[in-house]
C-alpha cells in the first residue's frame, strides 16, 4: 500500500488501518516522526488519490514498528501502561496481532517444487496480486510461466511448478488470515488483563473462539 500524509507529497510503502473506532494503525517503510496525519491518503501507483483517512492527529503510541493515531485526543501513557485498562490493552493487542498477521504473510512462505528442491516465494501484496495474475495464464494452457523465487532474477516455471507455488500462497495466506479472524475473538472476548496480556500471536486458541473454517485447517494439518 502506498500513502501519503498531508501537506507532503513524500509516498511511503507499508499499512494504514483502523484497530478501533477512535485508532489508525500505520506501519511505514521508514520513519514517519513528525508527520501531519490529520489527512492520509492511500494513492495508486500511478499517484491518484483512491482513499483518505482525516482526523487522526494525535499520535496514540508508538509501537516498535508502528504508530497508532487516534481522533479524539486520547494519548497513551506510561501510567496507563502501569496500572493497565482492559479496553486499552484490547486496542493495543488487536494492532499487535493485526501487524504481525500481515507481516508473516509478507515474509512469505516455502514451495517444494516438481523437482524436489525448496523455493521461497514472498507475498507482499504486489506478490499477491501477481500470482493471482499467473492464475489467469495457466488458465489459458499457458505451458511456462515467468516469475521470481523472493530476492532472485525471474525464471520460467513449469504449469505443474506454477501451481504449486500459487497453491501454496493461497492456503498460507488464507491461513493466517483465518487464525488472525479467530485471534481477534478471543481478544474481543477476553474478560481480563491477565488474559489478554497472554494473548499472542501463534498462541493456541481456546475452542469457543475458533472459526469452523478454522479448525477444519488445523484438523487438515493433523491428518
Amino acid at each position: 500500500m502506498k500513502f501519503k500524509f498531508k501537506g507532503s507529497e513524500t509516498i511511503f510503502e507499508g499499512s494504514v488501518k483502523k484497530v478501533a473506532q477512535n485508532m489508525l494503525l500505520v506501519q511505514a517503510d521508514r520513519s514517519i516522526k513528525g508527520k501531519d496525519a490529520s489527512v492520509i491518503e492511500i494513492v495508486s501507483d500511478d499517484g491518484r488519490t483512491v482513499a483518505k483517512y482525516e482526523g487522526y492527529a494525535t499520535v496514540y503510541r508508538t509501537l516498535e514498528d508502528a504508530t497508532i493515531y487516534s481522533n479524539d485526543g486520547t494519548i497513551y501513557t506510561e501510567q496507563e501502561e502501569q496500572q493497565p485498562d482492559a479496553e486499552q490493552i484490547r486496542t493495543a493487542k488487536l494492532a499487535e496481532v493485526s501487524n504481525r498477521c500481515e507481516s508473516t504473510i509478507f515474509a512469505g512462505v516455502d514451495v517444494t517444487l516438481s523437482d524436489g528442491t525448496t523455493e521461497h516465494i514472498s507475498l507482499t501484496e504486489k506478490d499477491q496480486i501477481n500470482l493471482f495474475g499467473k492464475k489467469s495464464q495457466l488458465a489459458a494452457g499457458v505451458a511456462k510461466l515467468e516469475y521470481h523465487e523472493d530476492g532472485q532474477l525471474c525464471k520460467y516455471y513449469s504449469a505443474e511448478d506454477m501451481t504449486a507455488i500459487i497453491t501454496a500462497a493461497m492456503q498460507f495466506v488464507s491461513y493466517h488470515t483465518t487464525y488472525c479472524n479467530s485471534l481477534n475473538a478471543w481478544i474481543k472476548g477476553a474478560e481480563s488483563v491477565e488474559e489478554l496480556s497472554g494473548i499472542y500471536y501463534g498462541a493456541q486458541i481456546p475452542d469457543k473462539y475458533k472459526s469452523e473454517v478454522l479448525k477444519d485447517y488445523e484438523a487438515a494439518q493433523k491428518a
